[in-house]
């Protein structure tokens, strides 16, 4: 008699056997606390992100940066005009008003994007250039077309009824993206601000982690695909479109293999193929035929060291089983819908985050108190982003700042806040309302504020070694000890020589702020190689030299900067033309005198090899760091603190010129 055709004794036999099998069955090898089974699932994983591959720039959205990225451009390239109008010198609008207004003779030249200025801005006379063009040699500033009036008679000219200050509406260069500087962090998840920062450092390929390959199956007699017929006593598979949803949402790359029946040898045929193909495997379901877990029953013959755990404390997610074959993870996850993904983000999200290169998930929202004043336009209702610090008394939301033609600004902002279209400015000290850009990371372990340095990429990027994350905001040496009095950093790293006894930083310890040597860096006097008035000379012969030319162009420092005072201990009371272009840092120093719109300034011997200039050194520099006290007992501060001690630090730091205290 055929199988099918069993009547009688013999089917009641079989169906009582199978029925007591199932009664007897342990389901479970031993139910663990999700602590336990996290505890021993991680402990047979490793954690650290897949090795790097090259794509495409245009592939590289979502993806996360397997290297630091160091720019080898400055961006913007050169001073360039923020405004449609006219370049001109600040000098000589000083006094404009509408009772006397200031004539100036236009060159014969317009300077539109793209070109570059042939004719030098002497004195009274001005350049009309455009938004975006480079600013012509001379001139340290632009006025708006709208604040002149053409004078019709006569040669050329415009009037201007106003003064205007140095460095108006003008981009400096670097002072976005300055050469040298460490642009993006490894580990850095890339979204289209990212994508526009590689870009404009001109990267057509880009190294990321390569993202994990997850399998996804689902196994079940009932389970029908999605598009087909629902048969009888069948659903629809959900969890595999679930469970490969939030795979990609996780950083990882699904590998959707379908529905499989409750069939021991087919399960276990498509799983060894999904292993080979794959980084990790994720099954659900597998318990509706037979006696007992079929997917427990399949991982346990797949090899050592095998099912780590089967059964956790949950509700919903009992029926987790946790496994590892070889090196590679295996999780069978609950049937039910609702189970499987709670278990998923609870045991697998976090595994393929962390072999991507992801943190771990972030907040929405929060509050914080802004430090400072904002301005903002009646009338329109502004969004200003924000750098988010963790204070004694709170977060701090402290504005960005970089200007709107900035690629940076977005990317380094933790978040915006909104200033009402009916208020003239927010004031300091407002407590707001932070809305968290993305998937915005955790407060950093360390803030820093203050002058920055391209050594100082190196002492952080080993501090991220040891586990910490780090916040840096370049606000100058006098910017960064006004942050670090009020409470508002860790650190503050300053260069500020003392006028009166000639030593750096020193005489601005108070009990309150501890002085930590750093290094030194020679400054000195940057010229094109070959300029005569400056090649084969001392640096007190060729200042000597270059005050005595009037047509040597100077590009200055800006107030405030370390630099700037000893310029003007330097300059002792002398103006040479030039004096009032000052921009903000050492590489817009470079860049200028490199592009020949100045001949000399005073910058660190590591620009001067960046933008392979002539250098003629003057004095040695103190980089230091003044330490919060009240916070020197931070773990984070301390890993600061040990990786400045460290030689391998400190070899990198020689590396790049530097001379570590």
């Amino acid at each position: 008699m055929s199988e099918s055709r069993k009547t009688g004794p013999d089917v009641n036999a079989e169906l009582l056997a199978r029925v007591r099998a199932a009664a007897r069955q342990e389901q479970f090898l031993d139910v663990v606390s999700a602590d336990e089974a996290r505890a021993r699932f991680e402990r047979h994983l490793d954690l650290s992100p897949l090795a790097a591959e090259s794509v495409p720039l245009a592939l590289a959205l979502t993806r996360v940066l397997a290297h630091d990225v160091v720019a080898a451009v400055d961006a913007p390239p050169f001073d360039r005009s923020n405004v449609d109008g006219f370049a001109l010198r600040a000098i000589d609008t000083i006094g404009a008003g509408d009772t006397a207004p200031k004539i100036f003779r236009l060159n014969a030249e317009v300077i539109a994007c793209g070109d570059a200025p042939a004719l030098e801005v002497k004195p009274g006379t001005a350049t009309t250039i455009a938004t975006g063009g480079v600013i012509p040699r001379g001139a340290d500033c632009v006025v708006m077309i709208e604040q002149t009036e053409l004078i019709d008679t006569g040669a050329p000219s415009i009037e201007l009824r106003r003064a205007a200050a140095p460095g108006q509406f003008v981009s400096y260069a670097g002072s976005d993206i300055a050469r040298g500087e460490t642009l993006l962090r490894r580990g850095t998840r890339i979204g289209s601000r990212e994508i526009g920062m590689l870009a404009a450092c001109g990267l057509a390929r880009i190294d990321v982690v390569r993202r994990p390959k997850v399998a996804v199956l689902s196994t079940g007699d009932e389970l029908v695909a999605p598009g087909e017929p629902l048969k009888p006593a069948s659903v629809y598979d959900s969890n595999g479109a679930i469970i490969a949803a939030a795979v990609t949402e996780a950083g990882g790359e699904p590998l959707a293999m379908g529905a499989f029946p409750d069939d021991e040898a087919a399960l276990e045929k498509a799983v060894r193929q999904a292993l080979a193909a794959s980084d990790f495997v994720v099954l659900s379901g597998g318990t509706s035929k037979g006696a007992g877990d079929l997917s427990h029953r399949v991982v346990s013959r797949l090899g050592p060291p095998g099912i780590l755990v089967h059964g956790v404390a949950l509700k919903p997610g009992k029926p987790l089983c946790l496994g590892v074959i070889g090196d590679k993870p295996i999780v069978v996850l609950p049937g039910f819908p609702t189970s499987a993904i709670f278990t998923f983000h609870a045991f697998v999200a976090p595994v393929i985050r962390a072999r991507a290169g992801l943190p771990p998930e972030a907040a929405q929202t929060l509050t914080a108190r802004v430090p400072v004043r904002i301005a903002s336009e009646l009338g329109r209702k502004e969004f200003v982003l924000v750098s988010l610090i963790e204070s004694d008394e709170g977060a701090i939301a402290f504005p960005t700042g970089k200007g709107s033609g900035s690629v940076t600004s977005f990317s380094q902002a933790d978040g915006f806040l909104a200033i009402d279209a009916l208020a003239s400015s927010l004031d300091a000290n407002s407590v707001v309302d932070v809305t968290l850009i993305g998937s915005a990371a955790r407060a950093p372990d360390l803030v820093i504020m203050g002058s920055h340095d391209v050594a100082l990429d190196v002492v952080v990027g080993a501090l991220a070694t040891r586990g910490f994350t780090a916040r840096t905001l370049a606000v100058g040496s006098l910017g960064g000890v006004a942050a670090a009095s009020r409470g508002e950093c860790d650190l503050a790293p300053v260069h500020l020589i003392d006028p009166e006894s000639g030593q750096y930083n020193v005489h601005l310890a108070t009990p309150a702020l501890r002085l930590v040597r750093g290094w030194q860096r020679m400054q000195g006097i940057l010229f094109q190689l070959g300029d005569k008035r400056f090649e084969g000379r001392s640096a007190q012969e060729a200042l000597k030299a270059a005050l005595a030319d009037t047509s040597a162009l100077m590009v200055n420092r800006n107030a405030g900067a370390g630099t700037r005072v000893l310029i003007d201990k330097l300059l002792n009371g002398a103006r040479p033309p030039g004096y009032a272009n000052q921009p903000k840092s050492h590489n817009a120093v470079a860049a200028t005198i490199a592009q020949s719109r100045a001949d000399w300034g005073v910058a660190i011997e590591p620009v001067a090899k960046l933008y392979g200039l002539g250098f003629l050194p003057l004095s040695p520099e103190h980089y230091d760091f003044f330490v919060v006290e009240s916070r020197a007992g931070r773990p984070a501060v301390q890993a600061f603190l040990a990786a400045l001690r460290d030689e391998k630090v400190r070899t990198r730091i020689r590396a790049l010129g530097m001379s570590p205290s």
